[in-house]
């Protein structure tokens, strides 16, 4: 997830508020800085790094002109370096553009740009796009044109900013399926990725929707649909704080994710073709072991399920802390998949490193070119964005659609796909239900303990939802197989304990029931997560969590867990705690 600005001021320097704006939009991550300015010329200043690192070493602010862009960038095509930087340029230096999003079809259009005659500079696929612009400006089209003829030609979620010498007094912009805003500041004009950036000149702004193109120049802001023709657009006043904004509106960063993963799912479906290929450069393996550690284990246990039950080959599951005392019967025909959020985790490092050896090792990664992107033999990327809230909620979703993805194509079963492709809608159903989840957590701040229970591919559901109540509420909760519970647990079930079942349609849905009653017989709460029709669970639960669609019960652990991180957040801040920052916890635990 990069972060856009472009300005054009009256009569000063754009490159300290192109600067001072793009710092607004470190929240988003980043790894690499870049702006570009124009006066007779483009001139650029770029490079990987911290922005105060970047900006002692380069003097950004030094660029001359009134009128620039600049990026900061979150690598998903090359890994961090000056090169893959933004803004990139055609071959002439006389377009620059940056760029937020993914282009589906950019090695397709790199190919033949190359046999044109286009010389590249960087793995990015953004790189394509000054290129496109430049082919078009060649055969006498102006930039507005040449952007829309060259996006035309793109595939994916593009959000772009664009200057060229050839018309040095206009930054143009254009959005699809990736945010773009404008703001109307006091004979000074701007557009964006997100508001915080330029909260500070104006709090005027202009939603672009998709297909939209803004065209600033000193005399003002036209807006064009896709045709050209000129739309008039409401502006609207933002009455959010700058730190209010750096979240979206929402109260906590844990919040904004939780509601951002309907498109991290959706994102991450984009990386299909390449897990696809991927999976056809696979030797035969007669064994999966998944590595990982906290949330990324509960997705490896979902994982388990899926190759057993897909792919039809025994899957172990590891925690890596504890990979070391159980390793020694891997082999080449082993396929070991590392899951870690941030490619840096000690833990799951150290099991890569232990392995690379003598097993084929796979790593599930959302930080492109981090240590264990570098030496894992193969890499699939999750497409969450950086994700600030320490409980893990986008990410987790994401690593879920790469196992699902991952174990389809390794079925052969590509029928499933199309079910998959359903998930962020479902997602969004759940997230419709906030409210009433809000009303539910209300009733259960007083608890100490929490039991979440499931079957089969709900048992690491529930882990889950355990996890995530006692990170961010500290209340004890324990995650539980549900069939486990006459083993020991239900010992521990006393009038008015709070029972989490989740049961979604299926074969392990009767079972679950049957526990359900064992639960409430010895004076639980019940707290149901299931389908709409489902009235005997509704019927036992004192609260109930439904979902409109039936969904299948391969597929119920993306959307089941919104509900679940939707109660301990409403929990943890009812308790007045912070829940993007737990206490004793970090992001990546980078220690052993």
């Amino acid at each position: 997830m990069c972060g856009i600005i472009g300005c054009i001021l009256n009569n000063k320097n754009a490159a300290p508020v192109l600067l001072e704006c793009v710092k607004k939009l470190e929240y988003r991550g980043y790894d690499s800085v870049g702006i570009a300015t124009v006066e007779n010329e483009i001139k650029i200043k770029k490079d990987k790094g911290k922005i105060d690192d970047v900006q002692d070493n380069l003097g950004l602010t030094d660029l001359p002109g009134i009128m620039g862009i600049a990026h900061v960038r979150w690598a998903t095509h090359g890994i961090p370096t000056k090169e893959n930087a933004h803004p990139h340029t055609d071959c002439k230096n006389m377009i620059a553009v940056v760029h937020n999003g993914i282009i589906e079809n950019y090695k397709e259009l790199k190919d033949h740009l190359i046999d044109e005659g286009h010389v590249f500079k960087s793995e990015t696929d953004t790189e394509i796009i000054p290129h496109l612009i430049e082919r078009h400006m060649s055969m006498g089209n102006d930039l507005e044109a040449s952007i829309r003829l060259a996006v035309e030609n793109l595939k994916g979620s593009y959000a772009i900013a664009v200057v060229s010498c050839d018309e040095p007094d206009k930054v143009i912009g254009l959005r699809k399926e990736s945010p773009l805003i404008v703001g109307k500041g006091e004979n000074e004009y701007f557009i964006a990725s997100d508001a915080p950036a330029i909260l500070k000149h104006t709090n005027k702004v202009i939603y672009l929707e998709d297909n939209e193109m803004v065209i600033l120049n000193k005399e003002g802001i036209t807006v064009k649909d896709s045709e050209g023709n000129e739309l008039k657009k409401e502006i609207n006043i933002i009455e959010w704080t700058p730190d209010m904004a750096e979240k979206g509106g929402y109260e906590h960063f844990m919040l904004k994710e939780i509601h951002e993963q309907p498109d991290a799912v959706r994102d991450t479906l984009l990386e299909a073709p390449e897990i696809k290929n991927t999976v056809n450069n696979f030797p035969k393996f007669n064994r999966v072991c998944f590595v990982a550690c906290g949330t990324s284990y509960h997705a490896s246990l979902i994982g388990k399920y899926l190759f057993e039950n897909l792919v039809g080959i025994p899957a172990d599951v590891a925690l890596a802390s504890e990979f070391e005392y159980s390793a020694e019967t891997l082999d080449g025909n082993t396929l070991v998949i590392l899951i870690t959020q941030s490619g840096e985790t000690a833990d799951t490092l150290k099991a890569l490193r232990m392995v690379n050896h003598k097993a084929k090792t796979l790593a599930i990664v959302n930080v492109l070119g981090s240590t264990i992107t570098r030496e894992a033999e193969y890499v699939i990327y999750t497409r969450a964005g950086p994700e600030i809230g320490v409980a893990a909620t986008k990410t987790y979703v994401s690593q879920l659609t790469c196992i699902y993805l991952l174990a389809i194509y390794m079925s052969g079963k590509k029928e499933l796909l199309e079910k998959l492709q359903k998930i962020p809608d479902y997602m969004k159903s759940a997230l419709e239900k906030e409210d009433h989840i809000k009303g539910i957590a209300e009733k259960y701040t007083y608890a100490t303990d929490f039991f979440f229970i499931g079957r089969g591919f709900s048992y690491p559901t529930a882990m889950e939802g355990a996890l995530k109540l006692k990170e961010i509420t500290y209340i004890h909760g324990e995650g539980y197989p549900a069939g486990e519970l006459k083993h020991g647990p239900l010992a521990l079930i006393d009038d008015g304990v709070p029972v989490v079942a989740v049961a979604p349609p299926g074969k392990s849905h009767d079972k679950t029931l049957s526990n359900v009653e064992e639960v409430k017989a010895r004076g639980a709460h019940v707290i149901g997560l299931g389908s709409f029709g489902d009235k005997v669970l509704k019927s036992e639960a004192h609260d109930m969590i439904e979902f409109e669609d039936e969904i299948d019960e391969i597929f119920s652990a993306i959307p089941y867990v919104i509900p679940l991180q939707l109660l301990s957040y409403y929990i943890s801040v009812m308790r007045d705690i912070d829940p993007d920052k737990p206490k004793n916890l970090a992001k990546c635990v980078t220690v052993e």
